[in-house]
């Protein structure tokens, strides 16, 4: 009955988005994938056969389909190889270091793959509504043209037959990783590009993010009987293959030399999956519903973390489906496997767990990644500020409550990471396209740090009540689609009455910092009152929250609007707000007059919080001598 409960849920969901896109310009196009795939455990080569039915749902008439072929990029020559060997800071898991830690010298290890070890995907043949198309392969794209241009509204079946080879583990996909877990399969099948308002985004694979068309998956992996598998999707036949997947602890013995693992996925972007044949497996239910599996190896070292992280992680379940909104579907897996930590639909893959603390933290990042990523599915290429970012904020309070650690700075961290970036001089903006930087820790920062940032920061413009509104709110709103950064600043707008995106294009757009200071303090002439004195040094503008303690031990809050705002925030101290006249940006200085003799004032600060990224914060305060 929950099976057929969740189904209907789904099938008026889509039947309520159909609606939804027919009255209105946004429109996304869908993907439903059929695939039987055979895995010879052996060579780690596979067959596979995909029935593709593609809509288009778009105003254009298509005359080109794109696909990715991921594993392509791990062959000699690529372009993430080619990259590998000429940015200043590659990813330390993807290369050799010949030299010293103080003196670097990198080798690509793609570079050093052997026809055995290297990753690929051959396309053997492609129809379009059982007529042969034309087609070719230009690294990890494939391009075809078409039999029959695709109008506006229709469907075609793409039919594929498709060889591929397991590489060597160097980047999230692979096999025997440095944890010995056999096969780890991400990205491993023909995948059609997103086509939306932009185009087409068939971005090479060089090192990054993802971006993929929602639809339903029905998939089939035939594989060594010894083997056990995990991902994304419902198993459809756990007690036929004679492993109880869903009632953990009751297998029995197998027939034959392999078995096909049957899963079914609704509502996804991607598909992955992970096999080992000596993987734990273990599972419990949330108090929502939701069925969590944990696979692990079964490893003296790592056992016990993965055990004790589970009804930890079971939490962290409960806190994004309260705080963002509901985890829409009923399974969820936590799997070993992969290069560290890395998000899929309804599962992540996680390295390690020898340290609880490192395993803990992140599952919470990747857990978290399902709201931001497969539910909310922004352009990780364009925007990875937004999938990253956001997910850094949320796992950042979810891990600092489940934990109970309760820090009331729990961002202060990202903030010295920031401003770390600043004075290197190597800053790109935050708007630079996730293949397009210099150097790899200016990318890490600006999508992990600066978009956690963009949020933390926007409960300082808005208020903490008006930002936790706006992220349910943008989840309502924008869940199994494709969000852009302009949807959630008017989310913000829509919940808190405020103009905001000037602060989208400062900080996002640009690389223009904030830093505001008290330049002076000085008494009037008849000594009853005091002006303060207040200087914007940087160029982005911002709202200012001016706390003044006078000597009798009370404080008053001062409140600065910024005129191109037009709207406050609640008050976030608990005493007295004085809402001054706004402050318009053109102009540097701002006075402030206070009701105080100077001698009756202890101190005065700008922005207590810190939540403000004020990149010079020694002006930001004043004592009494």
């Amino acid at each position: 009955m929950k099976k057929l409960s969740f189904g209907l849920s789904c099938l008026i969901g889509l039947i309520t988005f159909g609606v939804f896109a027919q009255s209105s310009t946004y429109w996304q196009q869908h993907v439903d994938y059929s695939m039987d795939i055979k895995m010879d455990v052996e060579n780690y080569q596979y067959e596979g056969t995909q029935t593709l039915k593609y809509t288009n749902n778009s105003p254009d008439v298509l005359n080109k389909v794109f696909y990715h072929l991921y594993f392509n990029a791990f062959q000699p020559g690529s372009e993430m190889d080619v990259r590998l060997q000429n940015i200043a800071d590659p990813d330390s898991r993807m290369v050799n270091n010949l030299g010293t830690k103080e003196n670097p010298v990198y080798e690509s290890r793609i570079a050093k793959l052997t026809p055995e070890e290297i990753g690929y995907i051959k396309v053997n043949a492609l129809k379009q509504d059982g007529k042969a198309v034309s087609y070719k392969v230009s690294g990890t794209i494939l391009e075809v043209t078409l039999a029959k241009p695709l109008q506006p509204g229709a469907t075609a079946t793409f039919e594929m037959d498709f060889d591929g080879q397991v590489p060597v583990q160097i980047r999230r996909s692979g096999r025997n990783n440095k944890d010995g877990v056999a096969l780890s399969m991400t990205q491993w099948y023909p995948k059609m590009a997103e086509y939306d308002f932009e185009g087409w985004h068939a971005d090479p694979y060089i090192a990054r993010e993802f971006h993929g068309v929602w639809g339903d998956f029905d998939v089939k992996i035939t594989i060594d009987k010894d083997y056990i598998l995990g991902g994304t999707g419902y198993l459809q036949n756990g007690d036929e293959i004679g492993y109880g997947y869903e009632k953990p602890g009751t297998k029995v013995k197998r027939r034959g030399k392999t078995n096909t693992w049957h899963f079914k996925a609704p509502n996804v972007h991607d598909f992955t999956w992970a096999a080992d044949p000596e993987y734990i497996h273990n599972s419990l239910v949330t108090e929502n519903g939701v069925t969590m599996h944990f696979l692990f190896k079964d490893d003296e070292k790592v056992k016990d973390a993965w055990t004790k992280v589970q009804p930890e992680a079971a939490k962290l379940m409960e806190y994004y489906s309260k705080h963002v909104g509901p985890y829409p579907w009923k399974q969820y897996s936590i799997i070993q496997g992969g290069d560290g930590g890395m998000e899929y639909a309804m599962c992540t893959l996680i390295t390690g767990g020898e340290n609880y603390d490192g395993l803990f933290g992140t599952t919470a990042h990747e857990m978290a990644h399902s709201w931001f990523q497969h539910i909310l599915a922004t352009n990780e290429a364009e925007h990875p500020w937004m999938d990253e970012g956001f997910t850094s904020f949320i796992s950042a309070l979810a891990e600092n409550e489940v934990s109970g650690k309760n820090s009331k700075t729990p961002f202060k961290g990202s903030y010295r990471a920031y401003y770390y970036l600043v004075q290197s001089g190597k800053a790109q903006t935050a708007a630079t396209h996730a293949d397009r930087y210099e150097y790899n820790f200016a990318y890490s920062i600006n999508a992990y740090v600066k978009g956690k940032i963009f949020l933390s920061q926007l409960e300082y413009v808005i208020g903490e009540d008006k930002l936790l509104e706006t992220l349910k709110k943008y989840y309502e709103d924008f869940k199994f689609k494709h969000p852009t950064p302009n949807d959630f600043i008017r989310t913000a707008e829509k919940v808190s009455g405020a103009q905001l995106h000037w602060y989208l294009t400062d900080w996002i757009e640009t690389n223009n910092t904030i830093d505001y200071g008290i330049k002076e303090v000085t008494a009037t002439e008849d000594a009853n009152s005091t002006v303060v004195t207040l200087e914007r040094i940087g160029l982005m503008p911002m709202p200012i929250d001016l706390v003044v303690e006078y000597t009798d031990g009370t404080s008053e809050y001062f409140y600065i609007p910024l005129r191109m705002m037009r709207a406050g925030k609640t008050n976030p101290y608990d005493f007295k707000k004085t809402t001054l006249t706004d402050w318009p940006w053109a102009y540097p200085t701002y006075d402030v007059t206070l009701q105080k003799p100077k001698a009756q004032i202890k101190a005065i600060h700008i922005d207590p919080s810190e939540l403000m990224a004020d990149v010079n914060r020694e002006n930001n305060d004043y004592s009494a001598e």
